[in-house]
């Protein structure tokens, strides 16, 4: 099993580089064939590709690998809503439909 592994590792890289290099590949040639037409930007390089692809996974995709980073937040909700009574669920409930902030419906005035 170990003397694998070397190899299994080096395909995985080559697997990676590929994948890269065919997403960067990707990128350039809809960057430039979308942007200068639509927006009278200028053409783009390989490498500047790569760059967008990688400021694109900062601010959108961000870095998995942090087990459990989301899932706590889950876990904790879960727990609260087993700790919920009947009501409680369905007051929760009612004020996710409601929405938030100046998006939502504007509530009933109460009667005097």
């Amino acid at each position: 099993m170990k003397r694998n592994l070397p190899l299994k590792v080096l395909k995985i890289l080559l697997f990676v580089t590929l994948a890269v290099g065919v997403f960067g590949f990707v990128v350039m040639r809809l960057w430039n064939w979308l942007t200068p037409a639509l927006f009278g930007w200028h053409e783009i390089t390989y490498w500047q590709a790569l760059g967008i692809l990688v400021l694109s996974k900062i601010l959108f995709g961000g870095f998995r690998g942090r087990p459990g980073w989301g899932g706590h937040w889950r876990h904790r909700m879960m727990e609260r809503w087993e700790q919920m009574t009947p009501e409680e669920r369905e007051k929760f409930r009612q004020g996710m439909r409601g929405g938030c902030g100046p998006f939502s419906p504007p509530s009933p005035e109460p009667k005097a």
